[in-house]
């Protein structure tokens, strides 16, 4: 069996609706050799289930349970701590990552990179449907912090990201929430971490419901948006 070389992270909770379809278009599209890491995040509906399925088809896929409380946070240091591989992206559940942008944020790491953020901001990168107050707050926190900081990414609130396992290894992850996606890279960039950007297109969820609200975690992603611009001004 070839060295596995990428671990693909997909925390899910209640995502029955979605698993097959994501999971079938990474299968059908990345061609790094890798494995898929499903954390179930506490689900009540039939996601182990469709997980256990699937794996009978992919042998390249495992669930782990995330066997502390259940959220965002937890469920991606759950599926973090399972990587073997050099190189990590964390990937959402609902089919919104393109599983193509995966390939070129590869080819990205392998130029010395550290971090590959999946830019929808960024000239060549799209972001279809999903609410408009939340997607001007998002692309206005993307690119003011980009002028504020130098962090080089239009995007930085956007969980789709590829990172060096040592990288993340090298620091801790506060935030319980959404948020984590921010302050992760703004923690590697600060520490010395090579960051860059690929666009991507992104689409709203087609099934299955999202369990994320702006107005729920608006405070998180202020907290680490000042954190980083003062910070950096240090």
């Amino acid at each position: 069996m070839n060295e596995i070389r990428l671990t693909i992270v997909i925390p899910a909770h209640n995502e029955e609706a979605s698993l097959c379809a994501t999971i079938s278009g990474i299968e059908s599209i990345v061609t790094i050799v890798h494995e898929i890491v499903v954390v179930n995040d506490h689900s009540l509906d039939n996601t182990v289930k469709v997980v256990k399925e699937l794996s009978d088809k992919f042998n390249n896929l495992r669930m782990v349970d995330n066997d502390a409380e259940k959220g965002f946070t937890s469920a991606i240091k759950k599926g973090f701590s399972e990587v073997k591989s050099e190189m990590v992206v964390l990937v959402m559940a609902d089919s919104c990552d393109d599983p193509q942008s995966i390939n070129m944020m590869y080819q990205k790491m392998s130029e010395g990179y550290d971090v590959v953020c999946a830019s929808r901001y960024m000239q060549g990168g799209k972001k279809i449907g999903g609410r408009f107050f939340q997607t001007v707050l998002s692309k206005f926190a993307g690119l003011s912090i980009r002028f504020l900081t130098s962090i080089p990414t239009h995007d930085a609130c956007n969980a789709f990201k590829m990172y060096r396992k040592e990288a993340l290894d090298s620091i801790e992850i506060n935030e319980a929430g959404f948020a984590a996606s921010l302050e992760i890279v703004v923690k590697l960039f600060l520490k010395g971490f090579k960051v860059t950007e690929i666009p991507t297109v992104w689409k709203d969820r087609v099934a299955g419901v999202s369990s994320f609200n702006i107005f729920k975690v608006l405070s998180n992603y202020l907290h680490w948006y000042f954190w980083a611009i003062f910070t950096r001004k240090v």
